[in-house]
């Protein structure tokens, strides 16, 4: 009877312990949910149906990243996703037109940093419980201000306007 006890003890935290979601095999699917977008002093979102559809493209560990925004027809962005090293850590999204933007896994979290335009994105996806959340955060690319002295005690430090942030919750259809 003791031994079983000390058995109980050892397996049960193994046993219900979550398992964690496997990137990109358990993410794929057809997601959809409603994007929020606010931009700085504006207080009130401008609100727009997403959708996200990651599909094996082929046997090569290429998946679809098909992000569509509105309506099918109105803004539909049928990239791909790509393993950049065989670590699966580092991955990248084709976007089809010369531009490929890096991303990797830290923290159970796809993330990449890009500028274009002036502007740096920073983004996030995740799944949380039956969703898969997207944040992006928008920030100016040259600093608004440099503070510090620029020296060990008191470095120079460079500030930056943010202009959004984008939050959408997912479901998978």
């Amino acid at each position: 009877m003791y031994y079983r006890l000390i058995l109980l003890i050892f397996l049960v935290p193994f046993f219900s312990k979550a398992q964690l979601p496997v990137f990109p095999k358990d993410w794929t699917g057809n997601w959809k949910g409603e994007l929020q977008w606010f931009k700085t002093g504006n207080p009130v979102p401008q609100k727009v149906q997403m959708e996200l559809r990651i599909q094996p493209a082929d046997s090569s560990n290429k998946y679809t990243w098909n992000l569509i925004y509105g309506a099918k027809t109105e803004d539909n962005r049928p990239y791909f996703l790509l393993p950049k090293d065989s670590t699966g850590i580092h991955w990248v999204i084709d976007e089809n037109n010369g531009i490929i933007l890096d991303e990797y896994w830290i923290g159970h979290k796809l993330c990449g940093m890009f500028t274009v335009m002036n502007a740096t994105i920073i983004s996030k996806y995740w799944l949380e419980g039956e969703e898969l959340i997207m944040e992006m955060l928008t920030i100016g690319a040259k600093p608004l201000v440099t503070t510090g002295k620029g020296n060990e005690d008191s470095p120079l430090v460079d500030s930056y306007r943010v202009n959004g942030y984008q939050l959408a919750r997912l479901r998978r259809q």
